[in-house]
């Protein structure tokens, strides 16, 4: 087992005093998550290891590989993104969830969000988050990462991991939230990007190009046997309208960077954690009616056998969510979007359900059983997050 400490360190100095790492909080997300837990064993080389270059961490062929990326372009992204602690934040393209665990760190009250169209790699990155217990914090999602999640929308950062086209960005910008959204992407049509920070106020869009890059394209195809319809979305609407305005981005972002300085390097072991508020109790109380509400009906649901009556729990399900969204922004921190993702699961295999059912075929009937299955392990990984949201509520 190495100790890559001292090698880390001397990694992230160079980042600051080359003026690249400017983010306290980032400088201690990097000391704190392991980088080599990432990494197969496989492909594991020391001398590799946090030195400032691309870790190979999935390879199939010359023409089918993953990396995860460079520090100094880990930090170029993460710090693009201006990441507030209670951002949510959609990242398409694992990178083997060594990012999303970085991005954690920097919006701990937000939910992460990892669009992987592989599902080995998807597999595998869920496994990494486990390692280091944040599989509740950063959810993996087996699909095209060009469709992004408009029906969890809005969020309030989009990071795009992998080389994208102009044209395709378009469906995910609508995703943004109104509230200076920010969407962080290599931008380009051949071996060189451009990453490009956009700006979303209302419905206006503002772009800011930081530099060129070259990033392998973002993986989009998923495999044939997941359920999973793709569609092309960047064509169904008109272009979005991308007003270059470099410096209204650097403004807005600026006001929601926090602990930026010239230089952390003597600080960097300061506790530099602000004081936070206490959360009335009574606020509680009421985010805790609405959860025990919420499980009541999906024990409703999972003794529930009648195809319409289903969509008609899942209905009351949906209003709880609605009231708790309300708590999510009172500092609660409640893992909404994962619910979310959860129910809009349950509604595709209760959707399959109605349409085999109107087929009315006894040749069906293993099919039934089969989306039965996956509907009933969908309610109750939703129970499990609302009791494990239950108890963290009551340690508060």
């Amino acid at each position: 087992m190495h100790d890559f400490s001292k090698k880390k360190k001397r990694l992230l100095e160079s980042l600051v005093s080359n003026n690249l790492l400017k983010d306290k909080r980032l400088y201690n997300a990097f000391m704190e998550i392991p980088l080599e837990e990432f990494i197969p064993e496989k492909y594991k080389d020391p001398l590799k290891i946090y030195e400032d270059i691309p870790n190979l961490f999935y390879y199939q062929n010359p023409q089918n590989y993953r990396t995860i990326s460079a520090p100094h372009m880990i930090t170029i992204m993460l710090q693009g993104l201006a990441l507030k602690d209670d951002d949510d934040l959609l990242i398409l393209g694992a990178k083997s969830g060594y990012i999303s665990a970085l991005a954690h760190k920097l919006s701990p009250k937000g939910e992460i969000i990892i669009l992987e169209a592989n599902s080995e790699i998807a597999k595998y990155t869920e496994k990494n988050l486990q390692k280091l217990g944040l599989e509740h914090n950063i959810t993996v999602i087996v699909k095209n990462p060009l469709q992004g999640m408009p029906d969890l929308s809005p969020w309030q950062k989009i990071l795009v991991t992998g080389a994208i086209k102009q044209n395709r960005i378009h469906s995910l910008l609508r995703q943004l939230d109104k509230n200076e959204g920010v969407l962080f992407a290599p931008i380009g049509e051949d071996f060189i990007q451009t990453y490009t920070q956009i700006l979303r106020i209302n419905d206006d869009f503002y772009g800011k190009k930081q530099l060129q890059v070259r990033f392998t394209p973002l993986m989009t195809q998923v495999e044939l046997d997941e359920i999973e319809l793709i569609t092309d979305e960047a064509e169904l609407k008109e272009p979005v309208q991308i007003t270059n305005a470099p410096e209204k981005v650097d403004k807005t972002l600026e006001k929601i960077k926090i602990k930026y300085m010239e230089n952390i390097l003597d600080e960097v072991n300061l506790d530099t954690e602000e004081e936070e508020g206490s959360i009335e109790t009574d606020l509680i109380e009421e985010a805790l009616n609405f959860l025990e509400k919420l499980k009541s009906i999906v024990k409703g649901l999972k003794k529930e056998h009648e195809v319409e009556n289903c969509f008609k729990y899942l209905e009351e399900m949906e209003d709880q969510v609605e009231h708790l969204k309300i708590f999510k922004k009172k500092e609660l921190g409640l893992k909404i979007k994962k619910m979310q993702n959860f129910m809009n699961s349950i509604r595709s295999f209760l959707v399959i359900r109605r349409q085999l059912e109107e087929k009315s075929q006894a040749t069906d009937l293993e099919d039934k059983i089969d989306i039965m299955n996956k509907q009933m392990s969908q309610l109750n990984n939703l129970e499990a997050l609302i009791n494990s949201e239950i108890k963290r509520l009551l340690e508060i």
